[in-house]
């Protein structure tokens, strides 16, 4: 599952390459986390507006002591689980979290290194999204998770569902059905580009302005 990826755009830049009204300046590019803060773009008043949130749903497991602070669910993996499907149906929930890459971890348990997957020849590109305003947090957001395809099996058996430019429309304002077919649509082979690094999987850069 992704638990890392990075934008190395500026916000500025970002809300250029998608036609979006800057909401807030303080986001910056750069590695993002499970709870961090990141770029999203959504829809307001017809409008796409980019937009700094926390990534991942905040939910308390069982057992959590009442000080605990919540967890941040930062893939969507089942459309029918209890925190997406009343969600999922509804386009004002959908959003596009843009990217420059994504981050698993390859190696030895105790030496995992980061292994960076980006889309050929795409400077930024869309993880299909959804967001919600939580108690907790504010604003939060997630990504939808599908089957890898066959450039990505030996890496990880999961992706995240990444947009082609001429689907981010369709995905903002389709029905339950278009998120299922993103969903279930397998993205292709060729279009991904791998990099594998000796960087540490636990090691984290700082945020670039």
């Amino acid at each position: 599952m992704c638990n890392l990826y990075t934008v190395s755009k500026s916000a500025n830049d970002v809300a250029a390459y998608f036609r979006a009204t800057m909401r807030e300046s303080n986001v910056s590019a750069g590695e993002v986390y499970p709870g961090g803060y990141g770029m999203v773009i959504r829809e307001e008043g017809g409008e796409r507006v980019l937009q700094g949130m926390t990534w991942g749903f905040p939910i308390r497991i069982k057992g959590m002591k009442p000080e605990s602070k919540p967890k941040p669910v930062n893939n969507i993996a089942n459309l029918d689980s209890f925190m997406w499907r009343f969600i999922a149906p509804n386009p004002e929930h959908r959003c596009l979290i843009p990217l420059t890459g994504f981050c698993e971890a390859e190696g030895p348990k105790g030496g995992k290194c980061r292994t960076w997957l980006s889309v050929k020849e795409q400077p930024i590109v869309a993880w299909a999204g959804m967001w919600t305003d939580s108690n907790e947090w504010g604003a939060v957001y997630s990504g939808l998770m599908t089957d890898c395809n066959e450039a990505i099996r030996p890496i990880h058996t999961r992706m995240p569902v990444l947009l082609h430019q001429e689907d981010h429309d369709r995905w903002l304002h389709g029905d339950l059905s278009d998120v299922i077919a993103f969903r279930d649509r397998c993205f292709p082979d060729e279009l991904i580009e791998i990099n594998r690094t000796d960087q540490p999987w636990n090691k984290r850069s700082a945020a670039v302005a």
